[in-house]
């Protein structure tokens, strides 16, 4: 049989919220984190709101100072949403195994501000004044690797990048690596920081971003006028358990982590698959690996990133695998007021689905005011409901075509 994996701890940093409270309670309550951003109006993007960080992000008592001034502000998500969750989940690391306990965190992008910065020294100045942490201070596994070394975890430790199915993609091969015996406890999740010059002009560019300047209008998933996604950041970290494990140090359980699917559209760099048919056997894998009927799922955390493409291939890919039991569904897309959160945003949405089936109330997907054909699903519109969940599936998909599914239910003994 294989090992039930048990969710005891969680830890987010998110436009509406540093504190997992705040942020599903500024989730239910519709709250916009989207805002416009008066340097981009200044510097003529085209794109010019985004979902930035509101509250303090402080680390300086597990994280001497000087140490804490070298991290990009992604590895500075990371490691708080880290203490966050394992705050949360009362491990005490002292009575553990450190060798039982291993790190997965992940970043689509990796310490942009870093590298906008230290190029820019290299222009202004020379190379002699590029800083000795440089490359450590960018990479994308530094954020994993710092999680372990502040909390001496010697399980695997690694990071993952898969654009913006990251965090999903993480917190899944966490769930595998205690299945496989490799650990005990795994740290996982995803951070991104990409608010930019550099990230902007790409993203803008590439006419991924909507140029819509109206912060209260701007992302819009599954809306007949969405036009393109909100740029945010964060990171969304978890304590992943053997239930074995949980159990024996009295742990609080909050859901269980039931099952987990990866897939490739092998389509296109930024496209989705036509009909969303890597979604389609994400999907179809999440729900079997977690031997869950297609009618057990109650709720959906979609990707809906407010993209033309994205959200009608995923409402297809929603109907080609619920059938009937798609228009049953309640199905909502957080980004309508977190923005996208690139890599980090599987993190948060999985922190939103567990408190979904805890409380049994669906957050809504705000700004949806122009129902549209191709999209033509419950995605609990502008205000929250109440209803019963108790399984229910988070959706990632990023740019080269990577899919992951995370599915979850409520937690019986």
């Amino acid at each position: 049989m294989k090992k039930r994996v048990v969710i005891t701890g969680m830890g987010v940093v998110s436009p509406l919220g540093n504190e997992i409270d705040t942020f599903w309670n500024n989730l239910v309550a519709g709250k916009n984190g989207i805002t416009t951003q008066d340097w981009l109006v200044e510097a003529k993007y085209n794109a010019t709101v985004a979902a930035t960080i509101k509250d303090d992000v402080i680390i300086d008592d597990i994280v001497d100072f000087k140490e804490a001034r070298r991290m990009d502000p992604f590895t500075r998500y990371a490691v708080y949403s880290a203490k966050k969750a394992i705050a949360q989940s009362r491990l005490n690391i002292a009575n553990e195994d450190p060798t039982r306990i291993g790190v997965i965190v992940g970043s689509g992008v990796g310490g942009l501000y870093t590298f906008e910065e230290q190029h820019s020294m290299l222009i202004k100045r020379n190379h002699r004044r590029v800083s000795p942490f440089f490359i450590p201070m960018m990479i994308p596994d530094i954020a994993a690797g710092y999680v372990s070394i502040i909390w001496g975890l010697k399980g695997p430790n690694f990071s993952v990048n898969s654009a913006c199915a990251t965090a999903a993609h993480a917190i899944g091969l966490g769930l595998r690596a205690i299945r496989y015996g490799d650990a005990d406890v795994m740290v996982c999740g995803g951070a991104d920081a990409a608010l930019t010059q550099m990230g902007f002009a790409g993203f803008a560019n590439m006419k991924a971003l909507t140029f819509n300047p109206d912060p209260d209008s701007a992302s819009r998933p599954f809306d007949k006028a969405r036009d393109g996604f909100v740029m945010g950041e964060g990171a969304g970290v978890f304590v992943l358990e053997s239930l074995e494990h949980a159990q024996a140090r009295g742990a609080t359980i909050l859901a269980e982590l039931a099952g987990f699917g990866m897939t490739a559209d092998a389509h296109h760099i930024t496209s989705p698959a036509p009909e969303g048919e890597g979604a389609n056997r994400a999907i179809k894998m999440a729900l079997s690996d977690g031997d869950l009927a297609t009618s057990d799922i109650d709720y959906i955390n979609a990707h809906g990133t407010s993209t033309p493409a994205n959200d009608k291939n995923e409402s297809i890919a929603i109907k080609n695998i619920f059938g009937e039991h798609a228009h049953k569904l309640a199905i909502s897309s957080t980004k309508s007021m977190t923005g996208h959160l690139l890599g980090a945003s599987g993190g948060i949405e999985l922190a939103a689905l567990v408190k979904t089936i805890q409380t049994n109330t669906i957050a809504p997907t705000i700004h949806h005011e122009n129902p549209c054909d191709e999209c033509d699903l419950n995605y609990t519109p502008n205000t929250s409901v109440q209803r019963d969940v108790k399984a229910g599936i988070s959706n990632s998909f990023g740019f080269g075509g990577h899919n992951a599914v995370l599915a979850v239910k409520e937690f019986k003994a």
